[in-house]
């Protein structure tokens, strides 16, 4: 068919408020009114960065199969546990999969809670590092930056030159991880103070970007900032954001913590620990592999594994309880991290596009109560829309805040600044000198409100209280010896 219209199904939301339950029934709907719409059929493609890894169906929360009723699944339990996947390769392939689907008459469903993904599959050219291939063999260094980089030490300068193929483990190798972020530091200072020293991923990234492009990440910020233009969509897209108020969420969570342990998630936990240290042990294993203490990559993040490798260590009652209050504090803190990036991110990005001409409907359906509340609130606006977006005869879409109460209120949202450079202003991290004991440990803690809660800590407020301490004694020490020197 001609592929003037290339539609895309988004749907974002949180964890456990029921994407996948909606993606399903969506695409059950255009199987079956194949003679209404110019689709074949539909297929979900998975945007969840933890569900592409094979196997492990429990502590990813991928949907049963046969909940899935023959709806095929894609970029899903492709991955083996130790791999990693980033954005930029989820991105690509999903565009090569939706342009393949496209040409079989097929409709895209993108569904999962990693909205970093699906937000930079729906808008192009929003990620700031490129291919490798895109940047000149020999890139021509400023002046500047050649300066910057002959100011490294000896050792630095060195482990610049020479910078690893995948980020090391914090945990595992701070020195090595504190090294890295010291040259970033030198070389791009405000990007360096967007990232922890121990986000060794996001620092070596911003590293090899300077080494390939010639550029500081900031410099590459600015210019695109300087000829940002209105933002465009990708495909011509809706979305679905399913909600459910946190009080309500809260204790399905909970709940469905309590269903993922009897379904054997502890089981999933220990396996996947036995294959880490085989991986870990194994000198044939490639470059791409995780160890297994290193819970800020790959599959090792899912919700669970690190809170349980506790309790593996020392199985007891108690520990497995401290284990499973943990596991519920992350899910419902993961679940509201979620709601900010769609509301902070995804949101202003829509009405970015929308004001400069676009044309990105984006619904907030109302997923608070289940049973049938889900068919009224959520399924049947949610077909109408779709049945609507795809007849394209001209109907108006109901406004996005006519839904629900929910609707009105969370799309109701200040405009925000999303240009590129806009991520250097917010979220920049400070190194607390009170709490720092070692100067390569730094504790650094991001500006504003968790800077504010830090210096209420009681950890925080006893060091500084010992700090003022100490200076009071150390004055009374020096004006003592004043007198006695006077004397």
């Amino acid at each position: 068919m001609a592929l003037s219209f290339r539609p895309l199904v988004a749907i974002c939301g949180t964890t456990g408020v029921g994407k996948s339950k909606l993606a399903i029934e969506l695409a059950l709907h255009i199987n079956n009114s194949n003679a209404k719409y110019p689709w074949r059929c539909a297929k979900v493609i998975n945007a969840d960065s933890m569900q592409v890894y094979n196997g492990l169906d429990v502590i990813t929360n991928k949907v049963p199969e046969q909940e899935r009723h023959g709806i095929p699944h894609l970029l899903m339990d492709f991955k083996r546990p130790g791999e990693q996947y980033v954005v930029g390769e989820w991105v690509q392939d999903a565009i090569k999969l939706i342009d393949e689907m496209h040409e079989n008459n097929e409709l895209p469903i993108v569904v999962g809670g990693t909205s970093y993904w699906m937000q930079h599959l729906i808008f192009p050219n929003r990620l700031v590092s490129k291919q490798p291939s895109l940047y000149p063999s020999s890139p021509a260094w400023s002046e500047e930056l050649k300066a910057s980089i002959s100011s490294l030490s000896p050792e630095l300068l060195s482990l610049f030159e020479n910078l690893p193929v995948e980020a090391p483990s914090a945990k595992l190798d701070p020195d090595h991880a504190f090294k890295l972020h010291s040259i970033l530091s030198i070389l791009d200072s405000s990007v360096s103070q967007r990232w922890h020293w121990k986000d060794t991923r996001k620092v070596l990234r911003n590293l090899k970007i300077i080494k390939e492009s010639g550029k500081r990440p900031s410099e590459i910020l600015l210019e695109q900032s300087t000829t940002h233009t209105d933002i465009k969509t990708r495909f011509h897209t809706v979305c679905f954001w399913l909600y459910a108020e946190s009080a309500e969420l809260g204790g399905r969570l909970d709940a469905r913590v309590d269903d993922m342990i009897s379904q054997g998630l502890i089981d999933e936990v220990r396996r996947l620990r036995q294959l880490a240290n085989a991986k870990a042990s194994d000198p044939l294993e490639t470059h791409r592999t995780i160890s297994v203490m290193d819970y800020t990559l790959g599959i090792y993040q899912s919700i669970g594994y690190k809170e349980f490798c506790t309790y593996l260590d020392a199985p007891s009652d108690s520990s497995f309880k401290e284990a499973q209050e943990r596991m519920k504090i992350s899910t419902r803190q993961y679940a509201k991290r979620q709601i900010s990036w769609i509301r902070n991110k995804l949101i202003p990005a829509v009405e970015e596009a929308n004001l400069g001409g676009d044309d990105l409907p984006f619904y907030l359906l109302d997923a608070t109560v289940l049973g049938d509340d889900w068919s009224r609130n959520v399924q049947m606006p949610a077909t109408e829309i779709l049945a609507a977006f795809l007849v394209r005869d001209g109907s108006p879409l109901p406004h996005p805040k006519s839904l629900s109460v929910s609707a009105s209120k969370m799309l109701s949202t200040e405009r925000k600044d999303i240009k590129p450079t806009s991520v250097l202003e917010v979220r920049k991290r400070q190194v607390c000198s009170i709490c720092t004991v070692q100067e390569d440990r730094p504790v650094m803690i991001e500006e504003g409100s968790e800077w504010e809660l830090h210096q209420k800590s009681r950890a925080h407020r006893r060091l500084a209280g010992r700090v003022a301490r100490q200076k009071r004694e150390f004055c009374t020490l020096q004006s003592e010896s004043k007198e006695r020197s006077g004397r």
